[in-house]
């Protein structure tokens, strides 16, 4: 996953931005907010999906449920509810560890 970060001083990103920055295809956004009470995207009168990113963070603790630690959908829910902010810790922790093995891998690469 070549998740992004957010660009500064935006408040909402369209949901080709948000699938982009999290590799994922637009329907899967969609359909997590559908399944996910905690994604709540604001929209325009065009019915366009604006996210914020608070949306973002949540779809990103998502995707590593889901996609990374191999949670269902169902389970993923009940992680949510039970500890948001532990799942949020473990998702933070694992990106933090992704980074630094990319930059262990690059001062490898350099040797």
């Amino acid at each position: 996953m070549s998740e992004q970060s957010l660009p500064e001083g935006k408040l909402y990103y369209s949901i080709g931005e948000v699938a982009e920055m999290m590799s994922v295809n637009a329907s899967l956004i969609r359909f997590w907010e559908k399944e996910f009470d905690i994604i709540q995207p604001h929209k325009n009168k065009k019915g366009n999906r604006l996210f914020t990113a608070k949306d973002i963070e949540n779809i990103k603790l998502i995707h590593y449920l889901v996609k990374e630690r191999g949670f269902t959908l169902q389970g993923a829910k009940q992680k949510i509810k039970d500890g948001k902010s532990d799942a949020e810790r473990e998702s933070e922790m694992a990106e933090r560890l992704k980074k630094v093995r990319e930059f262990l891998v690059e001062l490898k690469g350099n040797l």
